[in-house]
């Protein structure tokens, strides 16, 4: 498995989500991992990215909120979501950043995902 998403459930508006990713070494190793969604009926959009020296770039809808962070040694990147709305709602997936323009920024393995809903 090359990318493997996770922590994914259903939880109220304000309320908080740990999304974690376990790449492959070859995935991870010299790259800057980002985060990545895709609502229904929405193209995939970049939610966070984080490179090899943990400099951060996030997506205005979730700054202030969302924090990407990265384990070199375990070859995993997470995200921490707090103060999660009803538009946060999408599958989630981890990938390497390659700066190519959607819907698929140039990748063409994507793992499953996580799905995350934000409902009362």
């Amino acid at each position: 498995v090359q990318l493997q998403a996770s922590g994914g459930g259903l939880v109220q508006p304000g309320g908080s989500l740990r999304l974690s990713c376990v790449a492959s070494r070859r995935i991870f190793a010299t790259n800057a991992m980002t985060w990545y969604r895709q609502a229904p009926d929405k193209q995939r959009e970049l939610v966070a990215v984080i490179t090899s020296t943990q400099d951060t770039q996030y997506a205005d809808s979730v700054k202030g909120r969302f924090t990407i962070s990265r384990n070199n040694a375990r070859s995993a990147v997470y995200l921490q979501m707090n103060s999660l709305k009803p538009e946060d709602t999408a599958v989630y997936y981890c990938n390497a950043f390659t700066g190519a323009p959607p819907p698929d920024y140039g990748l063409d393995d994507w793992g499953k995902g996580t799905q995350v809903t934000v409902s009362s």
